[in-house]
């Protein structure tokens, strides 16, 4: 043990937006049971690079008795991460890339309100960044809450478009990053649109895309759509990155 600085989270203020979880290079603050923890103390450097990004003040850097920081422990903790998600990547025949009709196609579904879905999977932890739904796509990466929000969802916006979805909070941010990332790489997108709703920690959906198009150093922009509780279109912006 030593006596340094070391990340704080306040859990009354912390809304679990998953913010710091994004801004966190070590993979020491994941998001459980719905409020920010730290995994380790050996993972955190104490340097509060999380600090700027939690919009509630949520987290301060303390001195104090802890264990030291471990880069090699870290570096291992990042791997294991990275690779428990590729290893669980494959393992549905389910997610086998299909595409279910081309661009202006009608459906032959003999339901009341036809989908508009496209391709399948649509699960961004799923989705293989180089399947050939997203070449030249007008890509929705979209909240999974906001297709049961809006009444209209598939005909507003789903139509002709491919889509991925997943939700901030609940999933592991720093691996949507990487997999928005490998699309981005592996595909030129005509568009990119992220939908979310209005509570806060759905807009971490937004710093996912900033990142990914960063981690890629190219310039892109994307409309930012945020819906409210009833379903409604509350607000829609350009993002320039």
């Amino acid at each position: 043990m030593a006596l340094r600085n070391i990340v704080k989270i306040d859990e009354e203020k912390c809304d679990g937006c998953g913010q710091c979880v994004n801004a966190c290079a070590e993979g020491a603050i994941k998001i459980v049971d719905g409020k920010a923890k730290l995994v380790s103390e050996i993972y955190c450097d104490g340097l509060g690079a999380c600090i700027g990004h939690c919009p509630q003040d949520a987290i301060t850097v303390e001195k104090r008795e802890a264990a030291e920081f471990d880069e090699e422990a870290t570096n291992a903790h990042l791997a294991k991460e990275k690779d428990t998600q590729i290893k669980t990547d494959f393992v549905c025949p389910g997610m086998m890339a299909q595409k279910l009709r081309e661009k202006g196609q009608t459906t032959d579904s003999t339901a009341e309100v036809p989908s508009q879905l496209s391709h399948w999977p649509v699960q961004l932890k799923l989705v293989p960044p180089s399947a050939p739904y997203f070449a030249n796509a007008d890509l929705l990466l979209v909240a999974d809450c906001v297709p049961f929000a809006m009444g209209d969802f598939h005909n507003r916006f789903l139509k002709d478009n491919s889509i991925a979805v997943g939700c901030p909070k609940l999933d592991d941010a720093e691996f949507y990053i990487e997999k928005l990332t490998a699309i981005l790489k592996a595909n030129k997108l005509n568009s990119l649109t992220i939908i979310h709703m209005e509570v806060p920690c759905c807009s971490g959906l937004t710093q996912i895309a900033r990142q990914a198009i960063t981690k890629n150093k190219i310039e892109m922009s994307f409309e930012d759509v945020t819906i409210d509780l009833q379903g409604n279109v509350s607000r829609t912006e350009t993002v320039e990155n």
